[in-house]
Parts: structure tokens; C-alpha cells; sequence
């Protein structure tokens, strides 16, 4: 996961399963220009000089509020909340200024092409405005990092027993008791209640900041930053999901009638929405956790366990870091900085609270390169180091652009281009890693379970990712007020995901929103949506310049530096120019489509919809 400090440069912190770019010290004012100081209008000249200094304030700034953001994550105290909150208030605080001054510019006549896409991305840029009262941009910082430390301290039970998020988070995808299940879902939602105040207030600052950068809302704010109108985004996003739902629609009911098979009626009827606590994460998000429960008879055997393997050759969290290096290493790109194993943090302490979402950081905007994980011997974790990699590695092969360029084409690029990298993981590489015997490498035989293994992450993961933000559109629009957070929250949920919370109706105070790290953490998600569908662009565009003939999700590019090298130019873009561009670039095609995706799961939507014939699939989206 990638999470911004404040400007959308900032990219710079949390890659996912990612983390921020930081700054030095305090910065003084910038310069006044000299037409300001004469009264006279603003010039091409001026508006120049104003995004050169900016970008220097904003530099400079960068590595101390990232250095700080980092102390906080990886130990989390009530002195390093302060220092964090102090850090990301200054932050804010420049983010503000240099937005509001940004403004001033954008119409002026003659502007080249970088002034104006800077100060574009300066008025755009924070995902959290204050609005330019004293006092403001203090308390929000405060806000955040008090709802990201009380996520990052949040506990639940299981069997009784008080359990941090992390482990519950594993819990839940080996767990199949559903009592157990239920209990685990609700003790962690339980956090987000007293979140709710301080999101609310933290919603009314934000918006009058963003209203003082002529916006509607901050939630107009964010949709205005992917080189279209907010309109026209939000109705690509529409688009793209509706191409991509009748798969999706195919796989809820095949999952849903054997998690009824397995737990009959009184659990999960065979009909209408599936019980959220049943699909092996604790917000539904990816159902490969339960792989197990709904393989199908003869063709679920995948032929290999990627945990077992990894368990029988000893690999360690250190390990699993470093066969993810070796693969970048195999595209041609440089090892990693040796700075990078001194400060990352890639296993959980056992001395002190952590923020253990995975996460990708670049401290100093150059090579400062570390991830954050509490990585576990298992399959997920050793795919995870792979995405969060390759968002080190993206962050490197733009560090020579302009500071403001120091981004990915759009945030869904960050994501995606780890996730594509993860598909690679395939098992033709794990024979290439000496985990899997050539001899136990299956067969077509094996391509439905293969495909369904997958998909039960990568599919069943689509929904999820447009409907956050589209909680906090509304949220922030005003259309879903404080007392409807969670009504509206569980009846996006029913609608898109076809899921509904363990026990029945919630509590009146519940805000389960609050139980996702992305919600108190201010991390825009539409990304994640975005990443889902651009990965597997990505990987067809790398798997067709490979020369590759077989079906695509066996298909890996390790070891191919011709692919890597057209990567790496599309990287070194940065976001100095339009998402289409950078898309085109790689892929050849300016359009964002499900349509790869499409590809890659065709033989597994034509065996659901065999599977599910006779099924009444769907389900009402009324509560």
C-alpha cells in the first residue's frame, strides 16, 4: 500500500500490504514575487519561480515528516504520536499554503506545460486539508494520528483471550469453528466505535479545507487528481466495474452455495448474502484463506501448498524479503541499497506496539528505500514482499524526476505495478526457486483450481476496493451523516459485496468503517480498484512482449531483462506526465479496462457458470 503524508509527490507511505516520502526541517516562507510585491498580475514567470520554491519547501520538509511518520508506525508511543502529529501538522500546514497559493496561479496565461500540471497537483495534492485558520491544520494532524494509533493499538478476543489485530487477521483464515469466527469479527469491529467522533470532526475540518481550495468536499477533492474530471472518473470506475461484475456475480454464488454446503442454512442459507465472518478475512475482502472449504471435488488440488513449501525449506521473513530482491535483480534492476536491511522493519517486535500493515517506504525521496511488514513464513507474506517491492522499486526509478513528479502516474499504478509483479509468482518460478519439484508442477488438469484459488483473491477483492471510497464520498458530500456511518457502510457492503455482519444488526454506536486501516489512516482506496484491474493489463502486455504462448496465469517474466528494461522506462515516467501516457507506454492501449482481466479468468467463468447452473444467484441489495 502506498500512503501520502499530504501532496500527492508525498507518495510516500504505506504500499499495502506502503509508506511516505518525509521531510528535513521547518520551512520559512516562499518568496514573494516580484509583481506580487507591486500589485501588479501574476505572470508565467512568476507562477515558475512559485513551483520551484515549492518544490523545494516541500523537499526539504519531506524526509523529517516522513522520519518522524516512520518512528510512530514502528513504535508507537504517546511521545512518538506527538512528534508524528507535530510533523504531519507542519506538513499540512505547508500543503495548505502552497495549495491556496497554487490556486492563484493555474489560470494564469502562457503557463508551460510542468508549471501548470505542478501547480495542478499542488492544489490537488492533499488527501487531508486543513482550512487557513490558526489551529487548524494542528488539530487535524492530531485527528489522524490519534485514529491511526488507536487502530494500530486495537485488540480483539479469541476464545476469550485478548489478541492483537495481526494475529486475529491470520486467525480468521484457518479458523473454520463459526462461533469462533463470529467472535473474532465482532471484539475487532468493536475498535472503531470510539473512533467515530474524532472521524467526524476530522471530516468537518478536512472539507472546509478543501472548500478554501475551491472543491466541493475533499471527496470531489480526491477524484479531481487523475488527469479527467471528477465526473468522468468516477463514471470510468462505474464502467470498469460493470464490465467485470458478471465474474464476480459467478464466483459470490459458486462460494456461497459450498460455504451452505459446509455450514448449512442456519450459517449461510443457499440463497441472498453471505455471512462476512465466513470468507477468511476479517473484512471479506480476499476469500483465498478458504480455498480449502469450497476446492472443487477432482480439480481443487492445486498440486502444491506455497506455505508448505516454504515452511519445508526453512525460509525465513528475512528470506522471503530477499528471493523478492532476486526477483527485480533477475529484470535487470540494481540490488536494493544496503541501507535497506540496517532500517526496515520486516518483522514484528516484541518490545513495543507497531502499525503492522504492510507498507512501503522512501524516506528521503532518493534512496532511502524500507518496507514495514510483521512478515509470517506463509504464502500471502511472501507474495506481499513481492508487491512491496516493487513499490521500492518504483519509488527508485523516478527519484531523478522533478520532486513533484516523484509519484506514480496515478496511485492505482503504485499498486498495480506490485501486484503484477506478484503474478509472477507462479509455479514455473517456484521451480526456478528450487521450492517446487519439477516433478509436482500440475498439469492443465489443475488450471480450474489454479484460476479459482486465485480469483477468490483478485475478483472477490473488486467490490471492496470501489466501495470505501465510495462510503467516503458520500460522507464527505454530507449525503451520509455521523448517525448513518454504519447503516450506510453495511448496505454498501450488502450491495456490492453481497455480505452482511455476523449476528444481525449492529450496535447503534458501531463504526466498523473504523476497523479497516485505510479509514482511520486517510489512505484513499479507489487505488486498490484501480490496481486490480491495470495489474492484469500490465502482466498481458509484459507476458505478450515475453514472447509467451501459453495461457497467462502461468505465465511469469522472471529472468526476462527485455521486459524489465520497457518496465523500468514507464517507472523512470513518474507522474510527470498523464496516467494514459504512462499506460500506453507499457501496455499500448490509453484505455483502463477489465478486459485483461477478463482474459486471464475466462476459463474459470465458463466452468462457474456450469457450476452455479440452476443456482439463484444474486442477492437483494435491500437490507
Amino acid at each position: 500500500m502506498l500512503k501520502q503524508i499530504s501532496t500527492a509527490a508525498l507518495a510516500a507511505a504505506i504500499l499495502s500490504g506502503c509508506a511516505a516520502a518525509s521531510a528535513q526541517s521547518p520551512a520559512t516562507g516562499a518568496s514573494e514575487t516580484a509583481s506580487q510585491a507591486d500589485g501588479a498580475a501574476p505572470t508565467a514567470a512568476d507562477a515558475a519561480a512559485f513551483v520551484a520554491d515549492a518544490e523545494k519547501r516541500l523537499a526539504e520538509l519531506s524526509v523529517y515528516a516522513g522520519k518522524a511518520a516512520w518512528v510512530n508506525a514502528t513504535h508507537i508511543t504517546v511521545d512518538t504520536d506527538y512528534l508524528a502529529a507535530r510533523a504531519g501538522a507542519e506538513y499540512t500546514e505547508l500543503g495548505v499554503e502552497l495549495a491556496n497559493e497554487a490556486a492563484k496561479y493555474v489560470d494564469v496565461p502562457g503557463l508551460d506545460y510542468d508549471t501548470s500540471r505542478k501547480l495542478n497537483m499542488l492544489r490537488q495534492g492533499l488527501t487531508a486539508p486543513a482550512p487557513n485558520v490558526p489551529g487548524a491544520a494542528d488539530e487535524l494532524s492530531t485527528l489522524l494520528t490519534g485514529l491511526q494509533s488507536a487502530y494500530g493499538k486495537g485488540t480483539g478476543t479469541y476464545k476469550g483471550e485478548v489478541t492483537r489485530g495481526n494475529d486475529l487477521e491470520a486467525l480468521m483464515g484457518t479458523v473454520r469453528d463459526p462461533a469462533l469466527l463470529q467472535e473474532m469479527w465482532t471484539s475487532w469491529h468493536k475498535i472503531g466505535a470510539p473512533m467515530k467522533d474524532d472521524y467526524a470532526r476530522f471530516v468537518e475540518i478536512s472539507n472546509a479545507g478543501a472548500k478554501e481550495l475551491g472543491y466541493a468536499d475533499t471527496g470531489a477533492m480526491w477524484r479531481s487528481g487523475y488527469d479527467m474530471a471528477p465526473d468522468e472518473f468516477a463514471a470510468l470506475l462505474d464502467r470498469n466495474w460493470q464490465e467485470v461484475k458478471p465474474l464476480y456475480d459467478q464466483l459470490h454464488c459458486y462460494v456461497r452455495a459450498r460455504l451452505n454446503e459446509k455450514y448449512g442454512d442456519e450459517v449461510q442459507p443457499a440463497t441472498g448474502p453471505i455471512r462476512a465472518d465466513l470468507l477468511g478475512n476479517m473484512w471479506a475482502q480476499e476469500w483465498g484463506n478458504i480455498y480449502d472449504v469450497v476446492a472443487p471435488a477432482g480439480a481443487g488440488d492445486l498440486g502444491y501448498d506455497l506455505t508448505d513449501l516454504l515452511v519445508q525449506a526453512d525460509y525465513t521473513p528475512i528470506q522471503i524479503v530477499e528471493t523478492g530482491e532476486s526477483f527485480f535483480s533477475s529484470l535487470g534492476f540494481a540490488e536494493l541499497p544496503e541501507t535497506f536491511w540496517e532500517r526496515s522493519m520486516i518483522t514484528a517486535p516484541r518490545d513495543r506496539e507497531v502499525v503492522c500493515h504492510a507498507s512501503a517506504w522512501d524516506v528521503d525521496n532518493v534512496d532511502d528505500l524500507r518496507i514495514k511488514m510483521c512478515t509470517k513464513v506463509n504464502a500471502d507474506d511472501f507474495t506481499t514482499a513481492h508487491h512491496e517491492l516493487g513499490h521500492n522499486y518504483y519509488q527508485r526509478a523516478y527519484n531523478q524526476q522533478p520532486f513533484l513528479y516523484k509519484n506514480s502516474a496515478n496511485d492505482g499504478f503504485h499498486e498495480a505495478v506490485g501486484d503484477f509483479i506478484a503474478l509472477s509468482v507462479t509455479p514455473d518460478y517456484l521451480v526456478k526457486l528450487n521450492l517446487l519439484d519439477p516433478a509436482n508442477v500440475p498439469d492443465e488438469s489443475k488450471d480450474i483450481g489454479l484460476l479459482l484459488r486465485q480469483a477468490m483473491d483478485k475478483v472477490a477483492f473488486l467490490p471492496f476496493g470501489l466501495l470505501i471510497d465510495k462510503w467516503r464520498w458520500q460522507v464527505f458530500s454530507g449525503e451520509v451523516t455521523p448517525a448513518t456511518y454504519n447503516q450506510a457502510w453495511t448496505d454498501l457492503r450488502r450491495e456490492y459485496q453481497g455480505i452482511v455482519p455476523p449476528g444481525g444488526e449492529r450496535p447503534a454506536d458501531a463504526f466498523d468503517p473504523g476497523a479497516k486501516y485505510h479509514v482511520p489512516g486517510n489512505t484513499p482506496y479507489t487505488r486498490y480498484f484501480m490496481a486490480r484491474l491495470l495489474q492484469f493489463q500490465f502482466h498481458k502486455a509484459a507476458c505478450e512482449q515475453a514472447g509467451w504462448q501459453g495461457p497467462l496465469h502461468r505465465c511469469s517474466i522472471y529472468n526476462n531483462k527485455a521486459v524489465g528494461e520497457r518496465l523500468n522506462q514507464m517507472l523512470a515516467m513518474g507522474a510527470s506526465k498523464p496516467w494514459p501516457d504512462a499506460l500506453e507506454a507499457f501496455t499500448g492501449t490509453r484505455e483502463m479496462s477489465g478486459k485483461a482481466m477478463l482474459a486471464y479468468f475466462q476459463p474459470l467463468q465458463a466452468w462457474l457458470e456450469e457450476q452455479n447452473e440452476g443456482r439463484a444467484c444474486g442477492w437483494s441489495s435491500a437490507s
